[in-house]
C-alpha cells in the first residue's frame, strides 16, 4: 500500500473533507468539529508540517515510526514533519490541534526556530501529562490563538506567530528547557539533526556575511565525514525528502524572508545565498513559488 504523504496542509485538508480556499501555513482546530464520530482511526502517513494537540478531555493513542503514546486528558503533545504516523481517537470532548509549517515558525515565530528551540528536533515525543493548574496556563493561550485564527487582519501572521512562541517558551520551560538534540535517538537521527543543525549554521552566515558558494550534497557529507549517497539515502528514509529539497527549501525560506522584511536588492539576495547570477536566483524562485522576487515583494509589503 502506499504512503499518504501530506506534503502542504492543504493536503491534510483534502484529506478531512474540510473547506479550504488558499494555501496556508497555520492552522487551529477544534478537534470534535473534525472527528465528531469516535472512535477514529486515522490512516498511516507522513507530514511535512507541525502538530500541536492540547487535550483538555479526551483519551486515545498516537503512532510515531515504531513507537506508541497513549494519551488522556490534560496531555499535551507535538509531532514534527518528516515522521511517518498514526492516530486513533477513542473519545474527544474538548482538544484543539495548531498545524504549522517550518515557514510560518521562521518568518513570523523565530528565524533561528531549532537554535531557540532545539525541543522541535526531537525524534520521539511522548504525550506530557499536566496538573489542571498547569494545564489551564496552555488553554488561555491556545484559546486566543483561536479567536485570533477566526479574525481578518493584516497583521494576522504576526499575531498569532506572537502568540504561538509565548507557547514555545511556556512548552520549553516546562517540558525541555535542557533538550540536547544530539544526545537522543540512534546513529540515522543523530545524523539528521547534525545536518539541521549545519543547515540552520549555513543560512544563518548566509542572512549575515552571505555565502561565497551554495552549499551542495557533497559539502554537508564532507562536514559529517559521511559518503554522500549515504546522507542522502539517511535523510531520504527519515524525513521523507532529500537533501537537495532541504537546501531547496531552506533557501527558498531565506529568501523570502530577505525580501519581505530587508531592503536588499534581489541581486544582492542573490549572492547572498551563493546563487553565481541573479538570474539563476530569479529562476529558482519563479520556480517554486510562480512569482518573480520583485513581484513577491510587492506582494507582501
Amino acid at each position: 500500500m502506499e504512503l499518504i504523504v501530506h506534503h502542504k496542509i492543504s493536503d491534510l485538508y483534502k484529506s478531512l473533507n474540510l473547506p479550504i480556499e488558499q494555501e496556508m501555513d497555520f492552522t487551529i482546530h477544534f478537534l470534535p468539529a473534525i472527528h465528531s464520530k469516535t472512535p477514529f482511526k486515522s490512516p498511516v502517513f507522513r507530514a511535512d508540517y507541525f502538530s500541536f494537540v492540547f487535550i483538555k478531555e479526551g483519551s486515545g493513542k498516537y503512532t510515531i515510526d515504531d513507537k506508541i503514546f497513549p494519551f488522556d486528558s490534560q496531555t499535551i503533545y507535538f509531532t514534527n514533519p518528516g515522521h511517518i504516523k498514526s492516530f486513533e481517537i477513542e473519545n474527544s470532548k474538548d482538544a484543539y490541534i495548531i498545524t504549522l509549517t517550518e515557514s510560518f515558525l521562521r518568518e513570523n515565530v523565530h528565524p533561528d526556530i531549532f537554535g531557540e528551540f532545539p525541543f522541535l528536533l526531537a525524534e520521539t515525543v511522548p504525550p506530557k501529562k499536566m496538573l489542571q493548574n498547569d494545564f489551564s496556563e496552555f488553554e488561555i493561550l491556545y484559546k486566543q490563538i483561536f479567536k485570533e485564527f477566526k479574525k481578518q487582519s493584516e497583521y494576522k501572521n504576526k499575531i498569532l506567530g506572537n502568540l504561538f512562541v509565548v507557547l514555545l517558551l511556556k512548552i520549553k520551560e516546562n517540558f525541555w528547557l535542557s533538550y540536547n538534540p544530539l544526545e537522543e535517538g540512534g546513529r540515522n537521527s543523530q545524523i539528521v539533526k547534525s545536518f539541521k543543525i549545519l543547515l540552520e549554521r549555513e543560512f544563518k552566515i548566509a542572512t549575515s556575511k552571505g555565502l561565497t558558494i551554495a552549499f551542495q550534497v557533497q559539502d554537508y557529507a564532507n562536514e559529517l565525514n559521511l559518503h554522500p549517497n549515504y546522507l542522502n539515502s539517511v535523510i531520504k528514509s527519515k524525513t521523507g525528502r532529500t537533501v537537495n529539497d532541504w537546501i531547496s527549501k531552506r533557501t527558498l525560506s531565506v529568501a523570502k524572508s530577505l525580501l519581505k522584511n530587508t531592503t536588499y536588492s534581489s541581486k544582492e539576495i542573490a549572492y547572498k545565498l551563493g546563487f553565481s547570477e541573479p538570474t539563476h536566483f530569479s529562476r529558482f524562485f519563479k520556480k517554486h513559488t510562480q512569482l518573480s522576487p520583485n513581484t513577491f515583494r510587492k506582494s507582501n509589503q
